[in-house]
């Protein structure tokens, strides 16, 4: 029996590239300085009180299931009010709608990762022992022990995968204010280093609420949380607190002024012009500091249309694990220049992490206005359902370098810092751009003095891809003096272009010192595209005889 002839896997359709549209809102945080502990044990009655007004109210909303409406947000809000103010009580139960909102959406991502996991539990354990897989395809489990270990923990997954799908299918989500992480450590406090008077700290640092809603029209956009345009901060005091107040109309103005030193004259703008702007008061303490935040809606931008952003060039950005990699292309898609690599290192905190990439970002930029180009193309990528085990098997490593690239924060970065350069974020279909990269451009732009990696090759063509040009490179052209020699290009017309299947022109007129062409008889042999095919060198009629050569000469 003939053995099965492996079927080649079709290629994806590629997405068409898009204008990623700018950010509708900006916020900027400075310091609170030169607080005195007047002001310090202020901020925290008043973030104590509200915040017990903010959890209780959450776990009123989340256990209400789909039971809602616009009346029982009107009795939990008159409920609020008489503990706080009108104001405080808006702002309260606008918080509890976007953090439930936050948790739905965190509830389906998780619930389908539960789904991916048991699918792909299940396929392996299907499989033989021991049975390998394909590059594509996870094979079976090793050992008989590991597929019991699978076993058991597929059926783990399908009681949580059941119970997850439950809450949602009712409307219930189950939210910890604060951090579920933070509320665990708290049963690990020697694993985390933590005692109990620093977890205590931070447990009710982050249980504070001190955030307003800004208000159009109102004297400097906020009549809650209220700050001059010299830079004086002032907060309404809940009903409950009043006695603390020292200024009029019960509020309580902070000993300290602020300075907004990013966009500060933006916010001075909308500030003098009374337009609304939000603000939120944060405690870090682990360095024992009081942070302002504010937040406003920029106007309504219009996006601008591709080709307009690709009109002057683009740069191509290849995000890796430890680097940006980034190639200049003209408006032809043709390479410009040299490579260049923005590293980053994100090992460490949180807050080195984001330093690291947003360095890397700043130079990108600069690099970007400097050359002139409009935009910066970045592929569209989600590693969500990439990372686990199951799909990729024991590759350990390749499973951390994805986990370590930051495909989100830094599309959220990219976006608004190229705003505030004037450029433009196009995004691209991430779909064998190291691939073909590597195959058409790596060894042509390599040269003694320069190494071109793959990851530059990919940036190549992720840039190709915005101007929406094909990946791969035009093949050179024979040489000039014998096209046998290394023979005719290996791309002709493609299958997409336009009349490819008429016939040849005819090009009169003399090529060769040897021979007139015989252009007009294969012009309509459309096998002549490709000469090692042609029925000319194959189908000859004719033979050359040599003959023989007198013995006298």
């Amino acid at each position: 029996m003939p053995a099965a002839v492996p079927v080649a896997k079709p290629f994806r359709p590629i997405r068409a590239s898009f204008v990623v549209r700018e950010a509708s809102g900006c916020a900027v945080r400075t310091r609170l300085k030169d607080l005195t502990a007047t002001d310090v044990e202020v901020l925290r009655q008043v973030g104590a009180h509200l915040g017990s007004l903010a959890s209780r109210d959450l776990r009123l909303y989340a256990s209400a299931g789909f039971e809602r409406s616009s009346v029982s947000w009107a009795v939990r809000k008159q409920a609020l009010t008489s503990e706080c103010s009108s104001r405080w009580a808006g702002a309260i139960t606008k918080g509890t709608h976007d953090q439930y909102a936050l948790a739905r959406r965190a509830q389906g991502a998780h619930l389908h990762g539960l789904e991916s996991a048991v699918r792909a539990i299940r396929e392996r354990l299907a499989k033989p022992v021991g049975s390998r897989g394909s590059k594509r395809e996870p094979g079976g489990y090793r050992s008989a022990f590991e597929w019991r270990h699978k076993a058991q923990r597929l059926r783990v997954l399908e009681a949580r995968h059941a119970q997850v799908k439950a809450d949602r299918d009712a409307g219930r989500v189950r939210v910890v204010r604060g951090g579920k992480r933070l509320a665990n450590t708290r049963h690990h406090l020697d694993e985390a280093g933590l005692s109990e008077t620093r977890w205590r700290a931070r447990w009710e640092a982050a249980r504070l609420f001190l955030s307003a809603d800004g208000e159009s029209g109102k004297r400097y956009g906020n009549e809650t949380i209220r700050v001059t345009p010299d830079g004086q901060v002032s907060i309404k005091l809940p009903t409950p607190l009043e006695h603390l107040a020292n200024a009029p109309h019960g509020r309580y103005a902070l000993t300290g002024r602020i300075l907004f030193r990013h966009r500060g004259e933006e916010w001075a703008d909308r500030v003098t012009g009374h337009r609304a702007v939000a603000y939120d008061i944060r405690h870090d303490p682990l360095r024992d500091r009081w942070y302002l935040t504010a937040s406003w809606k920029r106007p309504s931008l219009h996006t601008v249309p591709l080709e307009t952003a690709c009109a002057d060039g683009v740069i191509g950005v290849d995000m890796n694990a430890d680097h940006l990699a980034a190639y200049r292309l003209d408006a032809h898609g043709n390479p410009a220049g040299e490579p260049r690599r923005f590293a980053y290192d994100l090992t460490g905190a949180a807050s080195h992490r984001d330093a690291q990439l947003r360095h890397a970002l700043t130079r990108l930029m600069h690099w970007a206005v400097a050359t002139g180009v409009g935009a910066v193309a970045i592929e569209d990528l989600d590693f969500a359902d990439s990372t686990t085990r199951e799909k990729h098997g024991r590759r350990t490593r390749f499973r951390q370098t994805i986990s370590g690239i930051p495909t989100g924060r830094l599309k959220a970065r990219i976006v608004n810092m190229a705003a505030e350069h004037g450029l433009t974020v196009v995004a691209v279909d991430p779909a064998y751009t190291s691939q073909w990269g590597a195959q058409h451009w790596k060894t042509p732009l390599t040269t003694p003095a320069r190494a071109v990696t793959r990851h530059d090759a990919a940036a190549i063509a992720i840039g190709r891809r915005a101007l929406g040009r094909p990946v791969r490179r035009r093949t050179a052209t024979p040489p000039h003096d014998r096209s046998d020699r290394a023979g005719h290009r290996a791309v002709q017309a493609g299958p997409g272009d336009r009349r490819r299947e008429e016939t040849r022109p005819s090009i009169p007129g003399q090529r060769t010192r040897s021979a007139t062409p015989d252009t007009r008889a294969k012009a309509g042999d459309q096998r002549a595209q490709h000469r090692s095919g042609h029925a000319a060198e194959h189908e000859k009629t004719w033979t050359w005889t040599q003959g023989s050569l007198p013995l006298s000469l």
